[in-house]
C-alpha cells in the first residue's frame, strides 16, 4: 500500500480539490480514492487536515428527488420546533439552550 502525498496549506496542484471545492463545482467525488492530503499548520496542535480528490474522476452530484427534498424540509422545520412552547421559532434552535430564545429568558427570570 504506497502512502498518498502530502502537500502544505495552498501549495496542491492543479486537478485536485476538498469535497468542499467539488461541491461548489456540481461534483462529488463518486467513490474514488483519496488522492492526496493537505495540512494547514497550527501552533499548539497538530496540523488541520484536508483529503484532495482528482477533478477528472469526480462524478456530478445526484439531483434532488421530491423524497428528499420533503424529508430535509421536514428535518430543518424539526430543528427550528421548540420543545418547550412548541412553536415555530422562525430560527435553529440554538443546541447550547435546548428551547427558543423566549423561553431560556422566561427560564432565567424563574431561576433568579
Amino acid at each position: 500500500m504506497s502512502a498518498i502525498p502530502v502537500y502544505r496549506w495552498r501549495l496542491a496542484p492543479e486537478g485536485l480539490a476538498t469535497r468542499r471545492q467539488l461541491r461548489a463545482r456540481g461534483l462529488r467525488p463518486g467513490g474514488q480514492p483519496v488522492a492526496a492530503q493537505l495540512e494547514r499548520p497550527r501552533r499548539r496542535r497538530g496540523p488541520l487536515v484536508a483529503y484532495l480528490y482528482s477533478i477528472e474522476l469526480a462524478k456530478p452530484v445526484r439531483p434532488m428527488t421530491p423524497a428528499k427534498r420533503a424529508a430535509l424540509a421536514k428535518a430543518n422545520r424539526a430543528r427550528r420546533l421548540c420543545p418547550q412552547c412548541r412553536n415555530d421559532a422562525g430560527y435553529v434552535i440554538p443546541a447550547g439552550l435546548g428551547v427558543c430564545v423566549p423561553c431560556a429568558d422566561l427560564g432565567e427570570q424563574s431561576a433568579a
